[in-house]
Order: C-alpha cells, then structure tokens, then sequence
C-alpha cells in the first residue's frame, strides 16, 4: 500500500484544527450560557429567603406537648363551636405538623378570640397577613390593637397602601425579573447591532428593580411573646431601661445582635431579648 508522507501529516493538521474550533465553539456556547444561568439564579434570589424560623409562639412557662390530629376532625369541632376544644387541635397543625395556610391562621385566630386569648389571636392574624396581605385583615388586627391599647399598628392611610403593594410584591417582582432576563437574551444575541443606549436603558430597568427589591420588600416584624418584655436603650442588661412592652406589641426588627434584637420603638432604637418575641418575615 503506497501512504503518501506529505498529506498525512496534512490530514492530521485539519483534524487537530477541527478539534479546537469545537472546543472553541464550546467554550463560546459556555460564555453565552453563563448569564442566562446567572440571571435564573437572580430570578430564584428572592423566594430562597422568604421566612425566618423562629420555632413556636410560648404564652405560658409550662410547655404542652401537643397532639397530632386530624383536619377534618378539627374542622368538624370548629364547625360545631367546640372553640376551646379545637385549640390544642390546630395548634398542633401549626407548631407540630407544620400544616400552616391563611385558612388555618384565620380560624385560629377566631377560635383564640372566642376563648378570649387576645395576644395569640393578634399573632395569627399578624401570620396570615404575612402570608397573604390584605387590607381588611390588617384593619381588624389594627381594631383589635385599638380595643387592647397595643402598640405598633397604625392606622394611616400610608400603612393601608403599604399592605396593598406587599399584596403584589413578589407577582410584580417575579414579573421584573422575568422581563430582565428576556431583555438580557435579546441583548446578547444582538450584541453586535446594540448600540450604547440599549445597553444604559437595560443598566437603568435593572437599576429600578434593584429599587423595587430593596425599598418595598416587607420588613420582619417582631410581636411581643411574654409579659413584662423588657425594651433596653442597649443590647445588654446593663443598658438603661425604656419601657415595657406588652403581649401582642409590634415591633419592626432592624437586626439582630447576639440574643437581642434591635428593633423601632416610638420613632427611636430599643433593645429587646429574642427569646421574647416571635419574629414574623
């Protein structure tokens, strides 16, 4: 068989360039991919973190190991005004369980009213307005805080608004991440046709989500646990003392601070233990 030595060597050369143009192409479709990829992880930022766990609610020194029940037992008992009977059931649901809904927190609350526990009744509805905001829900926790001289729920007109667009916070967020991400794909295949002010308008949209992100999202709020909670002027028991907040109180969290949490108290900074408050986020 005759080989001719010049092409072989030839041939070769064009296989080993038909490798790096793949390898290149690979790499190419892999800087491309990489913002797409960036942009899903921007997309999915926002709904990693929705809550806090701050374990249950304790109203009483002593603690009750609660049953495990059924729903529609529970229901049945509801339905029937066996108020006191159902308690135990559905705040197994919650705390035990983890079976919580806007549907379950309503009902116990209204269970907790009957029985006449008016600081877990104002927990659960702060809950349910935390899950699924609504303006008549907020203003019955505001006329339940009137009746029982709680502090931290005002009833202003900018309050209400603020309730009604955390009503479609994340909706509207979800819907300008989504639109981001579109436009950066437009974008990126047609970079070479993209002129500078596409490129400042993208910079300007993702500028004002960033706003949307970081001024309206909901801020946690803290609502007292324990009677004869203490507010501090610093995070120490050695700080001066400010006042004493009362079972139910709402309390917007700044941060927190080893044990204590740093929270707004009449328009100035207080201190307050953790252990005696349930944060809601």
């Amino acid at each position: 068989m005759f080989h001719n030595r010049g092409v072989l060597p030839f041939l070769w050369v064009q296989k080993y360039n038909a490798i790096l143009n793949l390898t290149t192409l690979k790499q190419k479709k892999l800087v491309f991919l990489w913002p797409l990829r960036l942009f899903s992880y921007f997309i999915l930022l926002p709904f990693c973190i929705l809550s806090v766990n701050a374990g249950p609610l304790v109203f009483s020194k002593n603690s009750v190991t609660l049953p495990i029940v059924n729903s529609q037992h529970a229901d049945s008992l509801f339905e029937q005004g066996q108020y006191g009977a159902v308690l135990p059931l559905y705040r197994a649901q919650i705390w035990q369980q983890k079976q919580v809904s806007v549907r379950l927190l309503m009902r116990l609350a209204y269970a907790e009213h009957q029985q006449e526990h008016y600081a877990a009744e104002i927990l659960y509805l702060n809950m349910s307005l935390a899950r699924q905001p609504r303006l008549s829900t907020w203003q019955q926790i505001v006329a339940l805080a009137q009746r029982q001289r709680l502090v931290g729920y005002p009833a202003t007109w900018q309050q209400d608004v603020r309730v009604q667009v955390q009503r479609y916070y994340y909706p509207v967020l979800q819907s300008l991440l989504s639109l981001a991400v579109l436009l950066a794909v437009g974008l990126l295949l047609r970079r070479g046709r993209t002129g500078r002010a596409g490129w400042l308008a993208y910079g300007l949209y993702l500028v004002a989500t960033g706003a949307y992100l970081g001024l309206l999202k909901p801020t946690p709020t803290g609502i007292v646990a324990r009677p004869g909670t203490a507010l501090m002027d610093g995070p120490g028991a050695g700080a001066a003392w400010l006042s004493t907040a009362a079972p139910g109180d709402r309390l917007p969290v700044l941060g927190h601070q080893d044990i204590w949490l740093r929270v707004r108290w009449q328009e100035r900074v207080a201190y307050v233990r953790a252990a005696d408050t349930f944060v809601i986020e």
